[in-house]
């Protein structure tokens, strides 16, 4: 006979003496810190973590340990708490999970790095895992008795901060399998154009399921299957306004802040990655300035408009046709571009082009996190708005991007796939 069990293993009926800890009353659960409740405005990142404090975010989410001593006197310097990943192997390889020796060594590494810090301020809990899966498969049962290895010893040596993994978007067959299988504190969800149906799933799984929850990845779609294409399959990226918009409306329409077991959530993504581009899901550019979105999130997080003005941009045309017109081009075909900017966006101080080719580089499955060096000799002429642009003379993919800066230290973003036809 299975036991279903109604919500993570909680361990209210412990000492109110720890750091950090999850309480529920009347069905609410309750993050306390230091004695005090802790709401979760939280960012996913490794940096910036003064501009995240002065917007009202209080929380930073990484996902490895590398420079985590640094990482934390950073987050204590500023008041941040972090939750810290522990990347431990996915679940699917059973090769590293049937090998008692790794298995050790992964084992004993995590021991170490959490006996060292564990007394650390800035520590707000420990993620065990980012993305993994929790099948019901027999075989993978060398992964389950590692992963709570892993846990048992956490909740051992550091009972002051909880235990937590986050899976990918609401898995009612990993959620049983956690619960049945796992002892985590709470479960975490990476969630971003399933946002929308998170209350619904959250509704229709309660009666197996009840337990406190936060996001640890929340934002707009990304360069996956469902986002719109070119015909050669190029992901159409929206420009850093629109982004702003999807922000705002996700979170004041979908964020299930009124549950009484959401625990809060961290947005995506509070740095400058490559991913397919490196604007997509960057909030600031790699020398810092910062993008519209990070206005809305001081917006959404304090309640009030920020002080500080961002460009927008309405959006882009590459020889007078947008990115859904599939732009075919002829080797060293010379088009104009422009781009079109709302009367409200104000002053700026200058616009970046730049063309770089496709980046449709991947290694393990995984996007490539290189950030593809701009094409010398593309960009012609630029005068305001516009700019001249002669194609590459190689056959293939590219994207033509602008970059319009605003002399405050914020930037507004929009690129164009094209691809250049051979001859």
């Amino acid at each position: 006979m299975i036991a279903v069990l109604p919500g993570c293993k909680s361990r209210t009926d412990s000492a109110h003496t720890q750091k950090v800890r999850i309480e529920k009353k009347d069905k609410k659960f309750t993050l306390y810190r230091n004695g005090k409740p802790f709401e979760i405005r939280g960012a996913s990142g490794y940096s910036h973590f003064k501009t995240l404090k002065n917007c009202g975010g209080n929380t930073v989410r990484i996902w490895d340990t590398t420079g985590l001593q640094t990482i934390l006197d950073s987050a204590v310097a500023n008041d941040i708490a972090v939750v810290v990943g522990l990347p431990v192997r996915h679940s699917e390889d059973l090769a590293f999970y049937n090998d008692p020796e790794k298995v050790k060594k992964q084992y004993l590494a995590f021991s170490r790095l959490i006996n060292r810090h564990k007394h650390n301020p800035a520590i707000l809990m420990w993620c065990v895992g980012n993305e993994l899966t929790f099948p019901v498969k027999f075989s993978y049962q060398p992964f389950y008795q590692a992963f709570n290895n892993l846990t048992d010893m956490i909740h051992r040596d550091d009972p002051n901060h909880p235990v937590t993994t986050t899976i990918l978007n609401f898995n009612q067959k990993y959620i049983a399998n956690m619960m049945l299988r796992c002892d985590i504190d709470l479960i975490s969800f990476n969630i971003f154009g399933k946002l929308p149906q998170l209350r619904q799933d959250l509704e229709d799984f309660s009666w197996f399921w009840d337990g406190p929850y936060m996001l640890l990845e929340w934002g707009i779609n990304g360069p996956w299957p469902g986002t719109e294409q070119t015909a050669w399959s190029a992901y159409l990226e929206d420009t850093s306004w629109k982004k702003a918009e999807i922000y705002r409306e996700r979170y004041q329409r979908d964020m299930p802040l009124k549950d009484p077991r959401f625990l809060g959530a961290s947005v995506f993504f509070w740095g400058n990655k490559q991913e397919t581009t490196d604007t997509w899901f960057s909030l600031f550019d790699e020398n810092g300035a910062a993008s519209e979105v990070v206005g809305t999130m001081e917006y959404l997080w304090k309640g009030k408009m920020p002080a500080t003005h961002y460009p927008d941009i309405s959006f882009m045309l590459l020889d007078e046709k947008g990115g859904s017109d599939n732009i075919m081009l002829d080797p060293r075909e010379v088009v104009s571009a422009r781009i079109v900017m709302p009367e409200s966006s104000g002053d700026f101080d200058k616009i970046q082009w730049k063309v770089c080719k496709e980046d449709w580089y991947k290694q393990n499955n995984e996007n490539s996190t290189r950030r593809l060096p701009a094409l010398p000799n593309v960009v012609v002429s630029e005068e305001g708005l516009q700019a001249t642009v002669t194609a590459p003379a190689e056959e293939g993919p590219y994207r033509l991007f602008a970059t319009v800066y605003a002399d405050n230290g914020t930037y507004a973003t929009c690129n164009t796939p094209f691809y250049v036809v051979g001859k």
